[in-house]
């Protein structure tokens, strides 16, 4: 039986008695959209733009500066944290797995990679709980990411909010955000495996 990690997270939001500080990896603007509209009810939210496998520097600050940008502009968060830019972290990870398809192990080794840093920085900085905003594409596999942070709950020590942002419309209100507020969308996910697949898939 296929795991609904909306309602999961829906009672767990239920069962919350104070407002919780959350740290949100972010991976754009786009997809931190709709999702910051249904946490921040919730939560004080600091998003942590910490994205390594975007294929230049020019993409990780345009995709930065635009989730800054629209934080400002409809503060639905406490702050923005933009690491710097460090391609080759994500490289290491990646090595060996070039020719692996999207969507597959060399994504799933970029979630956990991902994740890890989000669970490492908000245990650090006290946060209450941690998650992510990549649920919300309809490209990304919501098993693989929930039960990456579950796994770095244990090993970190924090928890982590399941979800998946796409049920009830969350990717359709992704959109609808974007173009009402003029957001930068990407058409690909940010590292160059992604871009070379959507190049040649038109």
């Amino acid at each position: 039986m296929k795991t609904n990690y909306d309602k999961i997270m829906q009672e767990s939001i239920s069962r919350l008695d104070k407002r919780e500080r959350l740290l949100l990896h972010a991976c754009c603007a786009p997809c931190s959209s709709a999702v910051l509209e249904r946490l921040s009810p919730h939560f004080d939210i600091t998003l942590f733009f910490y994205n390594p496998n975007m294929d230049s520097e020019e993409e990780y600050s345009k995709r930065a500066s635009e989730l800054m940008r629209f934080v400002r502009e409809t503060a639905s968060a406490d702050d923005v944290i933009i690491p710097p830019f460090a391609p080759l972290e994500y490289q290491c990870i990646v090595k060996g797995l070039e020719k692996e398809k999207e969507g597959g192990i060399r994504c799933h080794a970029c979630y956990r990679l991902r994740l890890k840093k989000t669970a490492e920085y908000a245990k650090e900085q006290g946060f209450d709980r941690f998650t992510t905003t990549l649920s919300v594409s309809p490209h990304k596999n919501a098993d693989v990411i929930n039960s990456t942070g579950l796994v770095l709950e244990k090993e970190i020590g924090i928890p982590f909010l399941v979800a998946d942002f796409k049920k009830r419309g969350g990717f359709q209100r992704s959109i609808k955000v974007s173009k009402q507020y003029g957001l930068y969308r990407q058409n690909y996910c940010g590292c160059v495996y992604s871009k070379n697949a959507r190049v040649k898939s038109i």
